[in-house]
């Protein structure tokens, strides 16, 4: 079977039962006592072996295989929950996605997990993998001999009466006992296998473990099964021998004299009823039929998996059909035909409804970066030797993909600084009379056309006057800049390039790489970043995202003879102000806009742009912009109109323009450039 076609699936799949597997650890570390999480990581880590060993990555499916095996013993309350064991679990699960992460860069997913795996093995026999190793051997072996000794099958008074009745009639009664190789990874199907052979042959009455436990996988390699049947033991033998990964096959007859009555402990009656054995009887039998029926109850899924590069393909498509659909707008304004006309508002709102749909097809959940943070921040508290809590809320809030692709790396440095700056050690926060577990708090909720992702915690908050001596001392600013400065613009003094006022330089931050980098990936996205901070309570670092990058509606505006587009998610309303309204302020144009002084930004002069006509009009059209907190005038010829432009990357060697963050085509041909407002506010 050629598997190299489900590559791709096998590759996200993975990926979300990694998560799952991450995410539910974390949750039973907290509530260890809690056996439907264990269930939930069960199942994942036995679906992620059964996908591995189909597509034939076997490191991957062993590890797997004896991770679950741990799991199982959790499950079934022979192995405690401890730190140890769950730095072992998600030492395990750290090399499943490094394996994993090689097959999806095209590698072969091997990796040496000798020691991951022996540590597992020491876990699951209840031993430390700290101590050792020879006198816990010597343990696991005689536990192994003590569980193998409880391994029986009892019968009760309804399955005896069978046996003895099927022998009144010609039959034999088998216990059939069958080894699986000790490699063997798809054991629910070997088991799955010789049942049916079995089913052919007689009627199975019992199953140790129960059909449900093999069904789940949780046995070792050995199953028990009592068969009805006429067949000779010889020819059960070669039937069974016959089926793949079968180790051996022991068959002994059922002796009537040796059975071991179940006692009824609740009743004083002795039999049992009809009823309830039948129920008995048909949970034990293990058909391809139920198996069939089991998988058709389960919930249909109506969704599928698109590769990412045809909904790529698809948004280009839908770009260029609305480049045309501005073209015909145009044409129709200027032949004035009503059927044109009314052809042309048709499929205006059919583009509308149609870009809706695509732009939504690429919105996806805040949820896959956010889902891999609580992870990280307790390796983080485990390294700095701190006690740190994440909580996380809105993270269903869905954001363009293109945008989810680049925020991860802000959100693990904002979290990073947090955790190491801003989470002050437990002794220190117990002597300020605080709680000595930190918190953070990752939020994001959508606001207009913007999403906002908080990040905030309850440390030690900035503090002003070191900021300040630092950035003064490295010449980012002077000492008559820094003491005009707002708490809020010497906050942001800590995302200029290379500050940091990390006293020792540490593995978690400190190097004097990490804000900067931040707040430059954000403004590349079209977005912002503001902190807060209170001294001794705590900070909190506020990001601003347009909800997509590819279509936006933008107000377009002529300055001299060319067209610009200015974003509407960053317009807060046009004006018409009169020439004689315009002041200087530190030797800049400002304009008074509702109480506020605002600065007033010509766009002819930022741009070099002559003037069309020579014009001394008493009156100047304006736009008014905000990044933030901080506004500004833009000065234009004149207001064109609102509509929706395709966003088009100028490309490489255009990428360091000022002020411009890409350009579009309009109806009639003409390029528009967009102007990035939060570069002209400063």
């Amino acid at each position: 079977m050629d598997v190299n076609h489900y590559l791709e699936v096998f590759i996200d799949e993975s990926k979300e039962h990694l998560q799952v597997l991450n995410q539910n650890l974390l949750t039973l570390e907290k509530n260890p006592k809690d056996l439907e999480v264990v269930n939930e990581i069960f199942r994942a880590a036995h679906t992620l072996k059964g996908m591995s060993a189909t597509m034939g990555y076997n490191d991957l499916a062993n590890l797997t295989h004896i991770m679950e095996n741990v799991l199982d013993g959790i499950r079934n309350e022979q192995i405690s929950v401890t730190s140890v064991l769950l730095d072992v679990v998600f030492l395990a699960v750290d090399n499943l996605e490094t394996m994993v992460d090689s097959i999806e860069s095209g590698g072969d997913g091997k990796k040496d997990v000798t020691d991951v795996i022996a540590k597992l093995q020491l876990l699951e026999k209840g031993l430390d993998p700290d101590k050792d190793e020879a006198l816990q051997e010597i343990a696991a072996t005689v536990a192994d001999e003590k569980t193998a000794a409880d391994h029986q099958l009892e019968y009760d008074q309804y399955e005896k009466t069978v046996i003895e009745q099927s022998r009144e009639q010609g039959h034999e009664c088998f216990e059939i006992k069958v080894n699986l190789m000790p490699d063997c990874l798809l054991k629910t199907a070997r088991v799955f296998m010789v049942f049916e052979v079995l089913e052919k042959s007689g009627d199975i009455i019992k199953s140790l473990p129960s059909v449900e436990q093999l069904e789940e996988e949780q046995f070792e390699s050995q199953f028990i099964a009592t068969l009805i049947t006429k067949e000779s033991e010889a020819d059960l033998v070669n039937k069974i021998m016959k089926i793949s990964e079968i180790e051996s096959v022991q068959i002994q007859a059922v002796d009537l004299t040796q059975l071991k009555r179940v006692e009824d402990t609740s009743t004083n009656e002795e039999t049992i009823s009809s009823e309830s054995a039948e129920k008995d009887k048909s949970s034990a039998a293990m058909s391809k039929k139920e198996i069939t029926n089991k998988k058709q109850s389960k919930t249909v899924s109506k969704t599928i998996r698109v590769n990412i590069d045809r909904l790529d393909i698809l948004m280009n498509l839908f770009e260029e059909l609305v480049i045309d659909k501005g073209r015909l707008e145009q044409i129709s304004q200027d032949i004035n035909h009503p059927d044109l006309h009314e052809t042309v508002e048709r499929m205006s709102r059919i583009s509308s409804d149609l870009q809706n749909i695509i732009l939504n097809m690429r919105m996806v959940p805040v949820e896959t970066v956010f889902n891999r943070f609580p992870r990280m921040v307790r390796q983080l508290a485990k390294d700095l030797n701190k006690q740190l809590e994440l909580h996380i809320s809105g993270a269903e809030t869905e954001l363009d993909r293109t945008v989810i692709d680049e925020i991860g790396d802000p959100i693990v440095h904002l979290l990073r600084n947090a955790s190491d700056h801003g989470i002050e050690s437990p002794e220190v926060r117990r002597a300020n009379g605080k709680s000595e577990t930190g918190t953070i708090n990752l939020k994001a909720y959508h606001s207009g056309n913007h999403v906002f992702i908080e990040i905030d915690d309850d440390g030690a908050g900035i503090n002003r006057h070191k900021v300040i001596d630092k950035a003064v001392s490295k010449g980012i600013v002077s000492q008559n800049e820094a003491d005009l400065m707002t708490d809020e613009e010497a906050f942001e003094l800590i995302m200029a390039p290379g500050f940091s006022t990390a006293d020792t330089i540490s593995d978690v931050s400190g190097r004097g790489v990490g804000l900067d980098v931040v707040k430059s990936t954000i403004q590349s996205l079209g977005g912002s970043i503001s902190i807060a901070s209170s001294e001794g309570k705590g900070s909190k670092f506020s990001i601003q995202l347009p909800l997509t990058l590819s279509i936006i509606s933008a107000l377009l505006v002529e300055v001299g003879a060319e067209k610009y587009a200015i974003p509407l998610s960053s317009i807060i309303e046009t004006a018409i102000i009169k020439t004689s309204d315009i002041m200087t302020a530190h030797n800049q144009p400002v304009i008074d806009f509702r109480g506020s002084v605002v600065p007033l930004v010509s766009l002819q002069d930022v741009f070099h742009v002559e003037e069309a006509t020579q014009s001394d009009s008493e009156f100047v059209s304006i736009v008014i912009v905000r990044k933030a907190e901080k506004m500004a005038a833009l000065a234009v010829e004149s207001f064109i109109g609102q509509q929706e432009i395709v966003l088009k990357s100028l490309g490489n060697y255009l990428a360091e323009v000022f002020a411009i963050s890409g350009a579009t085509i309009l109806g009639d041909g003409q390029v528009a450039l967009i102007v990035d407002c939060n570069a002209l506010i400063k």
